[in-house]
């Protein structure tokens, strides 16, 4: 029987909804260390405003995203991404906090967190695997961002969750190792807030955690908490055409012929997926390098196969798409991502 590979397509894009309080803190950071004014700024140019913000529970990503890359390039501050994630408190985590409650260890609230990335927010998608007593995080850019903004996304996350696992289980929690996808930087913060080891030049950006961590008890005391609607209530635009790319593959229709069936021109598409910061060829090549990954994860079929069920006529095409997305051809990336102990179908984290 086939291992899960712990894949997961969680990367989130343009106007998919993000969870609200990832906004809410983000800009409470920066109006404390950049200012109010840059702070308004942001506000006005993502077309919300505080008290809007407030009441609500879901925004799209491209806010946060905008709002995170304001603070990175404005910031001095090269860790600014890991003191953003570090800032965080649990009782911010509004839409996360009735599922916490129900769980009684950190695994629990790791692994609902890996696999809910509407709830709790991703930018990348992940690939988790069990290496003798260690449990491995790895990022993997599917969406082709810039090393800097990656490195700035993946700091923020693991200064996040370790931050929120200090709360839940009011106990000592440390990372062994973190690994970088980017040469030798300084990294005093993360270092001494996460008390890893830090290696540089690898071919991934990941993080490592002992086990037996993840069975610490939860601690925390959660306040009665008013059950709400934990789901958006209309399907974004992006979701919309991921999902008729999907249904279309391995011929996904052309952009024309796809404005068609949602009733507008392939203009008015074009202008749309602009203004959420994609394209409908990102899309389709998001689709296709996401669907790669679990087939080449899989290791069932040949790469020539895979190439055939993708809708590649010619394998070499596929060959140097696959590098154009990852860096890496097939081969090579599978190599890199086989586990020594694939994840079991039930995996206790």
């Amino acid at each position: 029987m086939q291992q899960e590979s712990g894949y997961k397509a969680n990367m989130m894009v343009g106007d998919q909804c993000y969870p609200a309080f990832e906004l809410r803190n983000l800009l409470n950071f920066i109006e404390i260390h950049l200012g109010e004014t840059v702070a308004a700024d942001i506000y006005q140019k993502i077309g919300l405003g505080p008290l809007e913000l407030e009441a609500m529970q879901f925004v799209y990503v491209w806010q946060v995203e905008f709002a995170m890359e304001q603070l990175r390039l404005l910031s001095p501050d090269k860790e600014v991404g890991a003191r953003l994630g570090a800032s965080y408190q649990v009782e911010s985590l509004d839409v996360l906090l009735p599922f916490f409650d129900q769980f009684t260890t950190l695994g629990e609230c790791l692994k609902f967190v890996i696999q809910n990335p509407d709830l709790a927010g991703s930018f990348a998608d992940t690939l988790v695997r069990i290496e003798d007593d260690m449990l491995w995080v790895r990022w993997l850019n599917t969406g082709k961002v810039s090393a800097d903004k990656f490195a700035f996304q993946f700091q923020h996350s693991v200064c996040a969750l370790l931050g929120a696992a200090r709360q839940l289980v009011d106990n000592p929690v440390f990372i062994d190792e973190i690994h970088f996808a980017s040469p030798k930087c300084n990294t005093p913060f993360l270092s001494s807030e996460t008390s890893a080891t830090m290696v540089f030049d690898c071919d991934f950006f990941e993080w490592g955690i002992n086990l037996g961590v993840l069975n610490n008890q939860l601690a925390y005391q959660f306040d009665p908490i008013n059950p709400k609607k934990m789901q958006p209530e209309s399907i974004s635009l992006i979701d919309r055409v991921l999902n008729g790319i999907r249904d279309g593959m391995p011929t996904p229709a052309k952009l024309d012929q796809f404005a068609q069936t949602l009733h507008m021109s392939d203009r008015s598409l074009r202008r749309k997926l602009s203004a959420a910061g994609t394209t409908y060829q990102k899309l389709v090549d998001q689709v296709r390098c996401q669907a790669a990954i679990n087939l080449i994860l899989a290791d069932q079929l040949s790469i020539e196969d895979i190439a055939e069920t993708l809708g590649y006529g010619d394998v070499s095409h596929f060959r140097q798409s696959f590098k154009h997305w990852l860096g890496y051809p097939p081969g090579h990336f599978l190599r890199l991502n086989q586990q020594t102990n694939p994840m079991p179908e039930q995996t206790s984290f």
